[in-house]
């Protein structure tokens, strides 16, 4: 009687913590908790979203020429930051509002690029 039962102490929590969790956990977060098999691998998933994202948002919108060991040194410290983004995404929306910036970085990228493009045709 006085023995921990291993099941007992492995068992999940209950559904209503379970659900009152997954109701204040941001959209596509909650979504990935949801329909994946393993909390650890939808851990992973939101990691990778988040430092993919991140690694674009920067490349599209503040990169510069630089040398390639300052780059490994600046995306290295990136991946570190992502890691805290990850436990900030469990509950706000990193993930969309990563997604948010990537879209209009790309918009005004293109518009940029259409620019100079119709600048040189008009140029010769």
């Amino acid at each position: 009687m006085g023995e921990l039962n291993v099941i007992q102490v492995a068992a999940p929590a209950n559904a209503g913590e379970t659900e009152f969790v997954f109701n204040r956990m941001a959209g596509i977060t909650r979504f990935l908790y949801e329909n994946l098999p393993s909390y650890n691998m939808a851990g992973y998933v939101v990691f990778i979203l988040v430092f993919l994202l991140s690694a674009l948002v920067y490349k599209l919108g503040f990169a510069k020429k630089l040398k390639m060991s300052q780059n490994i040194v600046i995306y290295v410290f990136l991946f570190l930051g992502c890691i805290m983004l990850t436990f900030l995404a469990l509950f706000l929306p990193m993930v969309e509002g990563l997604i948010v910036a990537a879209l209009i970085l790309i918009l005004y990228k293109t518009r940029l690029w259409r620019e100079k493009r119709e600048e040189q045709r008009a140029a010769n």
